[in-house]
């Protein structure tokens, strides 16, 4: 497992996912006509750490899909665009 590639990958997709929560929470709260800002930044931190969690059952983008708890070493240089 390729542990660099990994967190990289992940943190990419927690970044968006973190992202994605404020822009819609944000949207959905100024519909309503008010913004509480502590259960913006809670609810995406929380959809941040879940991506994070859900990451560890494996990622597309590294080792053809492999979790980093597995224990498995496949290798496939064509599947991981997130390589140095």
């Amino acid at each position: 497992m390729n542990w660099k590639a990994w967190l990289k990958a992940a943190g990419v997709r927690a970044i968006k996912t973190i992202a994605q929560t404020a822009i819609a929470t944000i949207g959905t709260a100024a519909a309503l006509g008010q913004v509480d800002w502590m259960f913006v930044l809670s609810a995406s931190v929380l959809a941040g750490l879940l991506s994070l969690l859900t990451s560890v059952a494996g990622l597309p983008e590294v080792d053809n899909g492999a979790s980093p708890l597995d224990g498995k070493h496949v290798k496939d240089e064509s599947v991981d665009d997130y390589k140095d």
